[in-house]
């Protein structure tokens, strides 16, 4: 294998990896994103607001969506059969509100990039809802917050 990358052939060429010999494991990731903002629009997002309507609904549900479409957006990701998918929202200051995906499933491959397009296009759906108040909002510390599950076993983000 090419570099040590599960998902480059001996060529060096990229390839969807082979999961047919795996175990079947439960698997779960949890992955975040923070959406910064004027305290005004913050505080629009999280008292519901906007114009547009219920951001927070509508966010949730665009990244439980998109959790379910993620072999579709991400090339060499397998469908995976998710047996949950979690998107919590919540203020952590009064400029910024953290959003939490929660993905998982009994299956032979991990759900990280589940968690983490649903924690992201969550954070996007809220940017666009609120955009026509505040276009200077930054989708920042997106990342793997813990997994759970499969052969390289668990991870926990450290602070």
């Amino acid at each position: 294998m090419a570099s040590g990358l599960t998902h480059l052939n001996e060529k060096g060429e990229a390839h969807i990896v082979d999961i047919g010999d795996k175990p079947v494991t439960r698997r779960r990731a949890v992955a975040q994103a923070v959406l910064s903002g004027q305290a005004e629009t913050i505080a629009t997002i999280l008292g519901g607001g906007l114009k547009k309507g219920d951001a927070l609904a509508v966010a949730r549900i665009a990244g439980i969506m998109a959790a379910k479409k993620t072999a579709e957006l991400i090339p060499l990701c397998h469908p995976i059969p998710l047996t949950k998918v979690s998107v919590e929202i919540t203020g952590t200051s009064d400029t910024s509100i953290r959003i939490v995906a929660t993905a998982e499933t009994t299956g032979q491959t991990g759900v990280e990039m589940e968690a983490l397009i649903a924690a992201s296009t969550a954070a996007l759906t809220l940017y666009d809802m609120a955009k026509a108040i505040d276009r200077a909002m930054v989708v920042s510390e997106m990342c793997l917050v813990e997994k759970s599950g499969g052969k390289s076993g668990d991870f926990v983000r450290t602070p």
